[in-house]
């Protein structure tokens, strides 16, 4: 597993606040950078099964599926994302993840 700076002062507030979901989604989004895709995977997954409506998620974890080969999971990530943000009344997310659904589909 990969390490730095960012991650290990993540981390270190993850140690207080070991639900919150910006910081998770932060690791995970720190792994996607470094390329560590099984370690973000798990934390995108995880909060998408413990917090669906923290709608940032379902964006980058499409993206990464998308990176991983793995279209279909992404198409059904950006699904599940629509449907939250729709239902949350969040536009701009919506406009974001419909671009990459339809960019993905079509």
């Amino acid at each position: 597993m990969a390490t730095n700076t960012r991650i290990e002062q993540i981390k270190t507030f993850l140690n207080d606040t070991p639900d919150d979901a910006f910081l998770n989604y932060a690791l995970a989004t720190e792994f996607v950078v470094l390329g560590e895709d099984a370690d973000a995977l798990a934390i995108y997954k995880r909060l998408v099964d413990e917090q669906p409506d923290y709608f940032a998620t379902y964006y980058h974890l499409g993206k990464l599926y998308e990176r991983m080969g793995t279209d279909d999971l992404a198409e059904t990530a950006y699904q599940q994302g629509l449907e939250v943000t729709k239902r949350l009344g969040e536009k701009h997310a919506h406009g974001e993840l419909r671009g990459a659904f339809e960019e993905l589909t079509f």
